[in-house]
C-alpha cells in the first residue's frame, strides 16, 4: 500500500477552524499528563480558538504552515518574527512558536518535511537565526530539534493556564537554503 501524500502549504483563511481543532487536540495529547484539567482547559480556550487562529493566519510577521493529506490537516508550524528571549543572541532572530506533527504522522518523516518548510519560511521572514521554547521534560521533541541544528541556550517560563512550566530555550543559525538540484 503506497503512503498517503501529504501537502505542506501555507494556511489559508479557511483553515482556522481545523487547525483550532487540531492544535488544542495535539496539545491536549501531548501535555495533559501531570497537568491539572483547569489550567489545561484555559490554555486551550487562550490558545487554539478559531478566532485566535484567524488572527494567526493573517498576520503578515507569522507565517502559518498546515500538513495535509485527504482533506484533513496532520501537522502544522507557525514562524514568527519578534522579540527573542536575552538568551538567544543570533542576529536577526525569528522563532519557530509551534509545531506539532499528528501522533499517527509521528516517525514517518513528515517532522523532517514540515522542518524543512519551517526554515524557509523563517528564510523569508528575514531570519538569521531560528529559535523556540521547548517543554523541558519533552526529550522526543529536544532530540528532534538537536538533529536540526538547535542547541540548548537558556530557558523560560511557559504558562498552562495557572501552572508555570519551564521551556528550554534552543537555538540554531539559519544558514542559506539548500541548493536545488541543477
Amino acid at each position: 500500500m503506497t503512503e498517503p501524500l501529504v501537502q505542506i502549504r501555507r494556511a489559508a483563511p479557511a483553515d482556522a477552524a481545523p487547525l483550532a481543532e487540531l492544535a488544542a487536540r495535539i496539545f491536549a495529547e501531548t501535555f495533559s499528563d501531570g497537568t491539572d484539567p483547569d489550567d489545561m482547559a484555559a490554555h486551550l480556550a487562550k490558545s487554539y480558538g478559531e478566532r485566535q487562529q484567524s488572527e494567526e493566519i493573517a498576520d503578515p510577521a507569522m507565517v502559518t504552515l498546515v500538513a495535509e493529506t485527504g482533506g484533513l490537516l496532520v501537522g502544522f508550524a507557525q514562524v514568527r518574527r519578534g522579540p527573542a528571549p536575552d538568551c538567544v543572541t543570533g542576529e536577526a532572530p525569528v522563532e519557530i512558536a509551534r509545531f506539532y506533527v499528528d501522533r499517527a504522522w509521528q516517525g514517518t518523516g513528515l517532522a523532517h518535511r514540515l522542518m524543512s518548510a519551517a526554515l524557509d519560511a523563517a528564510r523569508d521572514l528575514g531570519g538569521r537565526t531560528l529559535w523556540l521554547g521547548v517543554w523541558e521534560k519533552n526529550g522526543r521533541a529536544i532530540a528532534f530539534y538537536g538533529k536540526h541544528g538547535f542547541r540548548d541556550v537558556g530557558s523560560h517560563d511557559f504558562w498552562v493556564g495557572l501552572d508555570r512550566q519551564t521551556d528550554r530555550v534552543m537555538a540554531a543559525p539559519l544558514g542559506p537554503p539548500a541548493s536545488l538540484p541543477a
